[in-house]
């Protein structure tokens, strides 16, 4: 029975040795797969190191190739025009760019000869008056006077020597004008005749009696500038036609009257206004201004009643 139990009892240990063993290995196995698995799992993390290298190469690509495109251009545009004293990469192109706009921007005083109700037996004389000094004015005329055969020669001479000829109406009759609202109509068979005698086709018209209160009326506004006319009253008024006999008064008013760099002076074809003409001209001649004449390509607008269409 002792030989049997030692028998059993060697058994016994050598299955727990075994065991052990087995369990080892198990043990062993289990490492070596954890840590493979484990290397496994950090492979995928050394392809991501060279992205994040890279990332900041990119970002500096992205960010260094607008620079050279972008900066000059948002440098470049508002220098000349903001700012062309503190920044000129070329000063004497930037100089002369200045000095230009100095030029543009520096106000011309200019005056506008107008005169009203002709053509008539003094427009000649007006005429050579105007001649001798080199001056050109716009003359507002009547259609009641354009029918005259007479005087159609004076007509197509003023608009050889470079005047303006518009419409002064047919009539000059408030109540048909205004009233009646015949003033477009008027105006239109005044221009037509005007285009009759000297070829032109003239656009402007001026009001007698002036666009106030005379144009107050929308409608009749409205249809001259269907009718594409535009419209002058002026800025100084000589008030020559109840000067008879008395021309100094006409150029103190002009004198007294004149304020800004741009003016535009009412006169007639009176004899008391050809008898101040000469005075008048060369006040405005010691002021400094020029005299210019209506184009119809560069109209302003100067009506009473402030209407931006006329």
């Amino acid at each position: 029975m002792s030989t049997l139990g030692q028998e059993v009892r060697w058994k016994r240990r050598r299955l727990k040795k075994q065991y052990f063993l087995i369990l080892l290995l198990v043990l062993f196995g289990t490492v070596f797969f954890v840590g493979k698995s484990y290397s496994f799992r950090e492979l995928p993390s050394a392809p991501d190191e060279p992205l994040t290298t890279l990332e900041p190469t990119d970002t500096a690509e992205l960010t260094d190739t607008p620079e050279p495109t972008d900066t000059p251009e948002l440098t470049d545009s508002p220098e000349p025009i903001d700012a062309p004293e503190e920044s000129s990469p070329q000063p004497e192109a930037l100089t002369e760019v200045e000095s230009d706009k100095t030029e543009e921007n520096t106000p011309k005083k200019v005056v506008y000869l107008t005169f009203d109700d002709g053509p008539g037996k003094l427009t000649e004389q007006f005429l050579d008056v105007l001649q001798a000094h080199g001056v050109k004015a716009t003359f507002f005329m009547q259609g009641s006077n354009l029918k005259k055969d007479y005087l159609q020669d004076s007509v197509r001479r003023a608009v050889q020597e470079g005047h303006y000829i518009g419409g002064h109406s047919v009539t000059h009759n408030y109540k048909t004008l205004y009233t009646d609202q015949q003033f477009v109509p008027e105006m239109v068979e005044t221009l037509d005749l005007i285009h009759e005698i000297t070829g032109t086709t003239p656009h402007l018209v001026r009001p007698p009696y002036g666009s106030a209160p005379g144009l107050k009326n929308e409608q009749i506004r409205k249809q001259l500038a269907d009718a594409h006319i535009k419209v002058w009253d002026w800025t100084i008024d000589s008030y020559d036609w109840k000067l008879a006999g008395n021309p100094s008064q006409i150029v103190q008013n002009i004198k007294q009257g004149t304020s800004s760099d741009r003016e535009i002076v009412l006169m007639h074809e009176k004899k008391q206004t050809l008898e101040a003409l000469p005075r008048v001209l060369t006040f405005f001649k010691e002021q400094g201004y020029e005299f210019a004449v209506y184009d119809d390509a560069h109209h302003f607008v100067l009506n009473f009643q402030n209407d931006l269409a006329l």
